[in-house]
C-alpha cells in the first residue's frame, strides 16, 4: 500500500498524518479563497488542514464551532467585531464559535495555513457570507 492510499484508509477514522507532507502539496495559487484536505470526516467532528489564498471577507458557519491552529503564515483576523482585529502567527490558535461572524482581512506573511477542528461536521458548504457580493460557497472553498 503506498503512503497515499494509506492516508486514504485512514481519512475517516483517524491515524496518522505528516501535516508537512500535507502542507508541501498545497498549490501556489487557487481560483477559490481556500483551499483544504479533510483528515477526519465524521458526523461528529472533522479536522482539516487548509490554506488562504487571498483576504476572507466577514462570514460566519451555521453547523459548527471552528477551532483553528496556525501552522503558517502571518495576518489579521477578527470575530464579532472588526475594531477589535488582531494579528495572528504561527502557534496561535483562534476559537470561532459558531454563527460568530469572523474575518481574516489581511494576510502579512504567505503561506497561511490552519489545521482545524470543527464539531460537529464542517460541510463545505457551511459559510454564509454578510455581503453576499463578497463570496460564496462555492468560491470559498475546495477540497484538494
Amino acid at each position: 500500500m503506498t503512503d497515499e492510499e494509506h492516508l486514504m484508509t485512514l481519512n475517516r477514522t483517524g491515524g496518522r498524518f505528516d501535516l508537512n507532507r500535507i502542507v508541501a502539496a498545497f498549490p501556489q495559487t487557487a481560483d477559490t479563497m481556500l483551499l483544504d484536505t479533510y483528515l477526519t470526516d465524521r458526523p461528529e467532528a472533522s479536522i482539516r488542514v487548509f490554506r488562504i489564498y487571498r483576504d476572507v471577507p466577514p462570514h460566519y458557519h451555521t453547523q459548527c464551532d471552528e477551532v483553528l491552529h496556525v501552522l503558517s503564515g502571518e495576518g489579521t483576523f477578527w470575530i464579532d467585531d472588526p475594531a477589535e482585529e488582531a494579528p495572528f502567527v504561527p502557534g496561535h490558535l483562534l476559537v470561532f464559535p459558531r454563527r460568530a461572524v469572523h474575518a481574516v482581512p489581511r494576510i502579512l506573511r504567505d503561506p497561511v495555513i490552519f489545521l482545524a477542528i470543527d464539531t460537529p461536521r464542517r460541510a463545505p458548504d457551511d459559510v454564509v457570507f454578510v455581503d453576499p457580493a463578497k463570496g460564496t460557497p462555492s468560491g470559498f472553498i475546495k477540497s484538494i
